[in-house]
Formats: C-alpha cells, structure tokens, sequence
C-alpha cells in the first residue's frame, strides 16, 4: 500500500505533464494534414489507386451494390462516386451495426432522423436506395463537386471530409470498368480530390509550373479562372488542373490540400499564402506557386498582370502546400 500511495501522489504530479504530452500545443489537426476532417485524415497524400486495389471483398461487394443500383436507377457515375465517397468516409465501406448514437450500416443513417427502420437500415440494398432517393431531392446536385453532393445527404460536422476520398472513388469506379466524366472545369481523365489525392512526382509537377509560367502577362481578375483573366487562387486552381488536381476555389480554401511542409523546404511548384494574421488561417487572402531561389508566379492584383516576383515575407504563412511526396510528422 505504500508503493500505491507513493505511486499515486507522483502520478498526481505528473499528470499535467501528460496532458501536455498528450495534446501538445495544439490539440486541434492542422489545416491541410486532416482536410478537416475533424481529425480522420491523414497526413501524407492518399494513394486512390492503392486504396482501392485493397478492398476487402465485403467493401466491393458493398461498392457493386452502390454501382449496381446506381445503374438500375438511371443515375451518372457522378451519383455512384458520390456514394463511395459518403460510405467511405462514415464506415470505411463496411455494413456497420452501429455506429456514434443509433447510426447503422454504411452511410451511418439514424432510424432517429428519419432514414428507416433499424431492420431497413442494415439491409444494404435499402440503405443505398435511400442514399441516392436523398440525393437526387438536393437542388442541382449534378452541378456540384462529388464530395458537396455526399454533404448535402449526410449532413455532417466536418464537411470537408469527403473530399479525401475523391480520387478513390473515380479509381474504384474505374476498376469495376467504368468512369467517371470530368466535373466542369475538371482535367479531362477524370476529378482528383484536392483533399489526398496521389502524389505527383517532379516531371508532372512541373506541367503546373510550365502552365501558371505561359500566362504571364495576363491581367488580374477578382474571381477570374482564365483564360484571359486571372486572379491569385484561379491561376493556381488552372494550372493544378494540368497534371489533374482539382483545387478549391479561394486561396483560404487551397491551404487546406495537399500536405503541409514549412516554407523553407518548400519545392518547385509548391504553393505559398498569405494572411492577415499568420497565426489564422481563416485570415488568408492571398496564393502564389514557389518557383525556387527567392521567386515565385502569382496573379497579384488589380493593374498588375501574372508575373514573377520576389517572394514577399510579410503575411508569409510558415507552411506551404506540397502535392510532392512527403514524410508525416515524426515519421522515420
């Protein structure tokens, strides 16, 4: 009992270190390492083709029902990606009994707000027809990217989330002998999430450069993605596009894909930004690509065209955006 004791008042002056251990100095994932997710991201760029390739033989048999279906509903394969991306991200393709409060089956439907009956909801059949009874209620789904679309039927917390797992979609689709057209604005060959898509290696990273490099001259546009005119983020979304990223749409929103490197080992084609207070992100306003020795392409602003310039520190973020391959945090 003595040891007890004594192991329990040095356990008491321990615990705020632990606490600290454990959380850290933020306890929160950093934008861009969990595409706010709310944490269920991962740091490294996903491998979609990879991902699906390892499919348990219950989640393709989960994914040809949501195909299957999909099919016999008259539905695109814009419907179908959206599907997988929502089974995906709620119970990794899995016919879960439970799940957080009375949520069941694949897409974590809730008997409480109305999807069905707890014996309906663990008939995958049933669960999938609802999905897609749901969607095709969304105004103007068709219009919207795939991971918007899967937001609109589940009605999540993290709505970003479902954005990771676009490129996995496309590759299962693609796997199972369809495909996926391209999204308007999209590359041709199909949509790759902004949110973990497949890391580039140098040669396709420069195809972006090359691309953001040729509109040089071009006049500043707020809101403008080119071809003639362009601002900060539509320059960077046109040239991602080139080698099949689909970015979002603001410089705020674009630091949140890919992942984050600090500004010093940032590489070629790299994005950088720039906020008001480099301590929110909420606060950026501003996106350019990192060209190397102190140089970087942007669209700056009004009266200024697309140019190259010196690399401004002030407002600088500490992290850039990389779709290079990268090592996560503590890694070996």
């Amino acid at each position: 009992m003595k040891w007890a004791a004594g192991g329990f008042f040095a356990l008491l002056l321990m615990l705020p270190l632990m606490l600290f251990a454990v959380s850290g100095n933020d306890p929160k994932p950093a934008l861009g390492q969990g595409c706010g997710d709310g944490g269920g991201g991962s740091y490294a760029p996903v491998d979609p083709k990879g991902a699906a390739a390892a499919l348990t033989p219950d989640q393709r048999s989960i994914v040809a029902s949501i195909i299957g279906i999909g099919k016999q509903r008259g539905l695109p394969p814009q419907a179908w990606q959206s599907a997988i991306q929502a089974g995906k991200t709620e119970s990794e393709l899995r016919n879960l009994p439970d799940g957080d409060r009375d949520s069941i089956g694949v897409f974590q439907m809730r008997p409480s707000m109305g999807w069905g009956t707890p014996a309906q909801l663990r008939d995958v059949t049933y669960q999938v027809n609802k999905w897609y009874s749901v969607l095709a209620a969304v105004p103007g789904w068709q219009s919207m990217r795939t991971g918007d679309a899967a937001q609109r039927v589940e009605r999540s917390g993290f709505p970003e989330r479902y954005h990771k797992w676009e490129a996995f979609a496309a590759a299962v689709i693609a796997q199972n002998g369809d495909s996926v057209p391209p999204a308007a604005g999209a590359p041709p060959g199909g949509v790759v999430g902004a949110c973990g898509p497949s890391a580039l290696d140098a040669n396709r990273m420069e195809a972006a450069v090359s691309f953001a490099l040729a509109q040089q001259g071009k006049p500043y546009q707020w809101g403008a993605t080119g071809p003639f005119f362009f601002d900060c983020s539509g320059l960077m979304l046109r040239s991602y596009q080139q080698v099949g990223i689909t970015l979002p749409r603001t410089s705020a929103q674009q630091y949140t894909a890919g992942a984050r490197v600090p500004v010093a080992q940032a590489r070629r084609g790299d994005l950088l930004f720039w906020a008001y207070n480099t301590n929110d992100p909420a606060t950026i306003h501003h996106v350019a690509m990192f060209l190397g020795d102190g140089q970087m392409v942007e669209a700056q602003q009004d009266g200024v065209p697309v140019k190259i310039s010196r690399i401004r520190n002030v407002g600088l973020m500490p992290s850039a955006v990389t779709f290079l391959p990268t090592q996560a945090p503590g890694g070996s």
